[in-house]
């Protein structure tokens, strides 16, 4: 059994980690190594603590550097993949949404109203609305909490009350339904500062160097700490990998290089003033090659995203300047104002680890997000594929096979999961925080807005920023004038929540770099000196840190190429025929419990 440790994530954490990892030599191994820290390595790493098995997490980078802190920030089900009947992958996500909701992360996760538009009369508002009304079903049967209002068909006048945005002449009408939102990054941390509280010892800047093999089974890993250089040995009874895009290198270090298990798709979000779009209710409309989005976040308005093959850098995905002029384009579609190359304040691009299907002529878009868990060697586990909001589920399923690899070497029973009944960090008293804020405005001296927007980011451990405010009252000022993230925020990040580099506070504990203009290069050299004291940073260290942030910024500016045929249609994504439509309604329409088509306009 494993004891109960902190929540904190810092660099004493970490050095405790990493002693804890070169302990673990062939006499006393640890239970399981999981490779990986995103959002399914973390959940692992939970998982298999929350169990009594000694666990440990590396990653490479930081927390959620990966796919993880790059998402639509969706929690749901994906309506799309309704289109491709994947009705059970639906169900399931609904299903993890309303946990998220209701339980395990109500701080990170909270419902958005979103309008679904309808541009042709006669069978596409039916055709909409039964769709919407599946999903909505689905949400309910024999799932948790989480329930939403009922979805509503709405006319077109209605709709430009909601959204007057939009163009006139862009729709007929809509469906209304509502689907949830998530940070999520700040989601990723805090599986990982929970899996930590169960007594897992997770390692940042921590990379797998090779896999130890002994009798043909996988027994451990050598280990590099990057920030040292140092490596060492580590023995583990499992080895679990959850690397995402970078799954296809374990199967190589394990000498299974003929295989490959994942295949990356590329997608881009823009973030654009809140200005730029009136409306109080977001947009999910359809594209020829993948779905757009226009999201609200805080100030801003999220755009996305594109659905392609990729096969560049997987650390820092390019952007090309056809991704950008091709989301602007479906979202000009749509606007009543037209958005350009100017309104956009900000970039950030990530991949997506499909499972493969081969390199036939389909699209990305048509690839399940469904998961795999893959066994290449003995001691090996690899979990692959998947969607954010289901990564609770491949962590279980993924534990289950470590834990059955496990039996091969010893035979202590141990317990299934049960991270559905399990808050994670600030999510157990967060209701009763809440409810409470305008009061903890008062005493703090902060407006309620920043309260809200503190509680919202940290739920109830939200007290720990107020402390430090109250201890020094200059971080209750904003790290950068247009973002609502306090400096105190800034701190907590390096002392509580496992950020190593001022780039991981500025992109990942907030999205700073990613909502201002400067993409944080305006202000690193002024927060990196606030937090140089906490972090132990020479001067040195400071400049250094300035110039990772400025890397990133310039990393991600658009380069000329790349391709997006605007004309090209991705089997599962685009329209349907009318015909087919009207097939498909005379089908199914005897399941439906009542059309929407035939709903109240108001």
């Amino acid at each position: 059994m494993v004891s109960p440790g902190s929540d904190v994530l810092d660099r004493a954490s970490r050095a405790g980690a990493l002693a804890r990892i070169a302990a673990a030599d062939s006499t006393s191994p640890l239970d399981v190594l999981v490779i990986g820290g995103g959002v399914v390595g973390c959940g692992s790493a939970l998982d298999a603590a929350q169990r009594g098995l000694s666990v440990a997490l590396v990653e490479r980078h930081d927390l959620a550097s990966g796919t993880s802190s790059r998402s639509s920030r969706l929690a749901h089900g994906g309506l799309r993949y309704l289109e491709q009947r994947e009705f059970s992958l639906v169900h399931e996500a609904l299903t993890e949404r309303g946990l998220l909701l209701d339980r395990l992360a109500p701080h990170l996760v909270r419902p958005v109203p979103f309008l679904y538009p309808v541009t042709r009369r006669g069978w596409e508002r039916p055709y909409v609305g039964f769709g919407i009304t599946v999903y909505d079903m689905l949400s309910r049967l024999g799932a948790y909490g989480g329930a939403m209002p009922r979805p509503k068909t709405l006319s077109a006048k209605v709709v430009r009350g909601i959204a007057p945005g939009i163009k006139d002449d862009a729709l007929v009408g809509a469906v209304r339904f509502h689907d949830a939102q998530i940070d999520d990054a700040r989601h990723t941390v805090a599986v990982a500062r929970t899996a930590a509280a169960h007594g897992a010892a997770i390692a940042t800047r921590t990379a797998v160097v090779s896999l130890i093999r002994e009798d043909g089974r996988v027994v451990g890993a050598v280990i590099r700490d990057e920030l040292t250089g140092r490596e060492f040995e580590t023995r583990a009874r499992v080895v679990l990998g959850a690397a995402g895009v970078w799954t296809d290198d374990l199967l190589e270090m394990s000498g299974s290089s003929s295989q490959h298990a994942v295949r990356q798709s590329k997608g881009i979000h823009l973030v654009v003033p809140r200005e730029a779009f009136p409306s109080t209710s977001a947009l999910i409309a359809r594209t020829p090659t993948s779905v757009l989005f226009l999201l609200p976040w805080g100030r801003h308005w999220l755009i996305g995203t594109t659905d392609t093959d990729y096969t560049g850098s997987r650390s820092e995905p390019q952007v090309d300047e056809a991704d950008v002029d091709y989301l602007l384009a479906e979202a000009n579609k749509w606007l009543a104002r037209p958005l350009t190359r100017d309104d956009v304040v900000g970039i950030y691009s990530g991949l997506r680890p499909l499972l493969s299907a081969g390199t036939g002529e389909d699209g990305t878009a048509t690839l399940s997000r469904e998961h795999a868990v893959l066994r290449p060697a003995p001691g090996l586990v690899l979990i692959a594929g998947g969607k954010y909001t289901t990564y609770r589920v491949m962590a279980s399923d993924a534990v289950d096979a470590a834990v059955a690899s496990r039996a091969e070497v010893t035979t202590d029973n141990v317990p299934g999961c049960e991270t559905d009944e399990l808050p994670l960090v600030g999510a157990a008293g967060y209701s009763a925080a809440w409810a409470a804020r305008e009061r903890t405005a008062r005493e703090a001296g902060l407006t309620l807005a920043q309260v809200e927007h503190l509680l919202r980011r940290h739920g109830d451990r939200t007290r720990t920023v107020l402390d430090l405010i109250a201890v020094d009252p200059k971080l209750a000022e904003p790290m950068h004038p247009e973002a609502p993230y306090l400096l105190a925020e800034a701190v907590i990040a390096i002392t509580r929540e496992g950020a190593v580099g001022l780039d991981d506070v500025l992109v990942r504990r907030t999205r700073l770099a990613l909502e201002t203009r400067g993409g944080g290069v305006d202000v690193a050299q002024s927060i990196a000196e606030v937090l140089a004291p906490y972090a132990n940073w020479t001067e040195a260290d400071i400049a250094a840190q300035v110039a990772v942030v400025a890397e990133r910024r310039d990393a991600l500016q658009p380069v000329p190429g790349g391709q997006i045929d605007q004309q090209e249609v991705v089997a599962g994504v685009t329209a349907v025929a009318a015909d087919s439509v009207e097939e498909a309604l005379l089908q199914e329409v005897e399941f439906a419990t009542g059309l929407p088509g035939d709903a109240p306009t108001a």
